[in-house]
């Protein structure tokens, strides 16, 4: 059996389970899920017709329209906290040690990890979308091609975070640990436009918010699904994700090959 033949065949067995376990324990999934639908839902229905006033004074429905394209980062985000934890469980526990003894191709663990992940991101992905589209989001002028576009940088999104999460949970020594040290990917939509345009905010701040990977994601996301100017943000967004698949993936395979035996 060739390399690549064996890397494949691990790699989907590890997906499985991977899965499996998101299954048998849907807990940590669906309290990460919860964060951007409640957050979705208290922006619209309590905080809604006060932040689109100070928007220009558009309705609601405009309002809702703006904020969609960041919480469904933001989701992808939340989703990735539970690889974290669910990369240092494995780490702690004891199995990647057995792992490590069997004659499975070492990349195949964090294959399985990552592609879990996304797959997982792109479920909620799905489901934050439909409760959007349950209280009014509507992307009518969109073309086929741009929502392919749009699910298409979701998911190079996912994959980005994903790898990055599963580097927190390996250089994390318990899975508190790593789901506190993952905090960030939900932080950061908070400070960038996912809420407010940037020049929105003080003046001293908007270089935070502007200057991050989740403000050119969401920018590009709402060029594309409604029609505003994407600008530079549209090689910008795929720049960042490509960075952070990279970096992600060179500091998780230092630290699980060298790192911690």
């Amino acid at each position: 059996m060739s390399s690549l033949t064996l890397a494949a065949r691990n790699s989907s067995t590890m997906l499985r389970r991977n899965l499996l376990h998101a299954r048998r324990y849907p807990s940590l999934t669906l309290n990460l899920l919860l964060t951007p639908i409640m957050l979705l839902l208290l922006f619209v229905y309590v905080f809604g017709d006060t932040m689109s006033a100070g928007m220009g004074g558009a309705d609601r429905s405009a309002y809702i329209a703006y904020l969609v394209p960041g919480l469904l980062l933001m989701t992808i985000g939340s989703t990735t906290v539970g690889t974290a934890v669910s990369v240092s469980n494995d780490m702690t526990e004891g199995i990647v040690a057995r792992f490590r003894t069997m004659p499975i191709h070492r990349g195949s663990v964090l294959a399985g990890h990552v592609v879990g992940s996304v797959l997982q991101s792109v479920a909620s992905v799905v489901l934050v979308g439909a409760v959007a589209a349950a209280i009014g989001f509507r992307s009518t002028d969109a073309t086929a091609l741009e929502w392919l576009a749009a699910l298409g940088l979701l998911a190079l999104f996912a994959t980005a975070l994903t790898w990055i999460a599963v580097g927190m949970g390996l250089v994390s020594p318990n899975a508190e640990a790593a789901g506190n040290n993952a905090l960030p990917l939900i932080f950061l939509p908070l400070i960038s436009s996912t809420f407010v345009p940037i020049d929105a905010m003080p003046g001293w701040f908007q270089p935070v918010a502007e200057y991050q990977p989740f403000t050119p994601a969401v920018e590009t996301l709402r060029g594309l699904l409604l029609g505003t100017e994407i600008g530079p943000n549209g090689w910008l967004a795929p720049a960042w994700c490509l960075a952070l698949c990279a970096l992600g993936y060179f500091w998780s395979r230092s630290v699980f090959d060298g790192g911690r035996k």
